[in-house]
């Protein structure tokens, strides 16, 4: 029997929508929680405090030159130990929190680098105008500034989330049920592990490569 039987797939389908689910959760809250934490690497890389300077460089440069599996792996192992000291049992899913905690520290190096390169781009004509309106320091970067870097990094920040849809795949290593894990599962189950896990990949395939269509467009009427 073939994998892309109608039969054999409605059978399979639930569990595998449910795996595709964890793995949009996993890349919409990562995204968030990443961008949000990258902006605040960036201001602080561009601050003139030395030592927020200093920690977010190292924070940066110490997340881009370590493997993502290892650093899934590296929060499997403290994370539920953490939340365990904290909330005892009230975490029940400890891999998902775990996957959460490591995409969203890792993505926020690479959204750091992209806010920077953001900020940057934004004259400093416009800083300075915001401060001769009376603004303070941190009015001027959060109406004037940091709207502006969004903007223009849109379609950078949009890449970036395609390719950790594209990662989140590696929570396989710590045992997480997501697309990619069910598909395997269930086809080694089978005797389909092959058919199996070339649908996934045409299935990742098909979602990368709308959102990069996307991403384009929007590239496209930006600079229009």
């Amino acid at each position: 029997m073939s994998v892309l039987e109608g039969n054999y797939l409605l059978a399979n389908l639930p569990a595998l929508m449910s795996g595709l689910a964890l793995t949009a959760r996993i890349t919409l809250i990562a995204v968030v929680l990443g961008i949000a934490w990258g902006t605040v690497l960036a201001l602080a890389r561009l601050s003139q405090n030395r030592i927020l300077a200093w920690f977010a460089t190292f924070y940066v440069n110490l997340f881009r030159s370590v493997p993502l599996v290892m650093v899934i792996l590296w929060f499997f192992l403290i994370v539920p130990q953490l939340m365990h000291a904290l909330f005892g049992n009230a975490v029940e899913d400890i891999r998902f929190t775990s996957a959460l905690v490591a995409f969203s520290l890792f993505e926020a190096a690479y959204y750091s680098e992209i806010m920077r390169a953001g900020i940057l781009s934004v004259s400093r004509g416009q800083f300075d105008a915001g401060l001769a309106l009376g603004f303070t320091r941190q009015e001027t970067l959060r109406i004037i500034i940091l709207p502006q870097a969004f903007r223009n990094m849109l379609p950078l920040l949009l890449t970036q989330a395609v390719i950790l849809f594209q990662d989140t795949s590696l929570v396989y290593v710590i045992g997480l049920s997501d697309f990619f894990g069910t598909a395997h599962k269930l086809g080694d189950r089978d005797g389909h592990l092959v058919e199996m896990l070339l649908l996934a990949g045409l299935i990742y395939f098909l979602i990368s490569f709308l959102a990069s269509q996307l991403v384009a467009r929007l590239q496209k009427r930006r600079i229009r």
